[in-house]
């Protein structure tokens, strides 16, 4: 069985490259977001304490062509990056936080179950690609690290840099949970 689980990787990068690649193409090409100038009529003329929460960051995000195009760019190559077995982990690396925002953004502005399973989906798939290639991507650190040529100390102090990091973000997502579900 196990030697047969590079084929439920390569399925996975595959999957979330044609779906991922979908979607950034479908942003650059206004299939995406209500554009700036290009409101549907109904939201158009509705008060904006009315307007729901996808319409509104629909409407946020598509703001911006520059950010449109920047998500769309970025997803088709993050995408493309998981086709060739040297570039899988970059384009994982790239993914990652963007699959990330999507989710969070389709929970708290209630953009479509359907739309945040998938993106689950993708980020689950993007997990397993680096799960299945740990070896490779602590090897990675490792050259990284010493390439670096930090003492120990630093490393040390590095790694809580990144913690006490990791624990703001965390808390201030906690925060932010507990702010829109418990109340202000």
């Amino acid at each position: 069985m196990k030697q047969h689980l590079w084929i439920l990787e390569l399925t996975c990068r595959i999957y979330v490259w044609s779906k991922i690649w979908v979607y950034g193409i479908g942003k650059m090409m206004g299939g995406q977001f209500h554009r700036a100038g290009n409101l549907p009529e109904e939201m158009a003329t509705t008060p904006i304490a009315e307007v729901g929460g996808f319409d509104l960051a629909w409407t946020f995000f598509g703001f911006s062509t520059g950010y449109i195009w920047f998500i769309g760019i970025s997803q088709i190559v993050g995408g493309g990056l998981l086709l060739f077995n040297k570039t899988k982990l970059i384009g994982v690396a790239l993914l990652i936080p963007i699959l990330l925002n999507i989710i969070v953004v389709d929970f708290f502005f209630e953009i479509s179950n359907g739309a945040m399973l998938s993106a689950l989906l993708y980020f689950g798939m993007c997990c397993y690609i680096l799960y299945y290639n740990k070896k490779q991507l602590i090897e990675a650190v490792k050259k990284l690290l010493e390439t670096i040529k930090i003492s120990r100390t630093k490393k040390r102090m590095w790694i809580g840099y990144g913690l006490a990091i990791l624990a703001v973000g965390l808390e201030t997502l906690v925060e932010v949970f507990l702010i829109n579900w418990v109340g202000r």
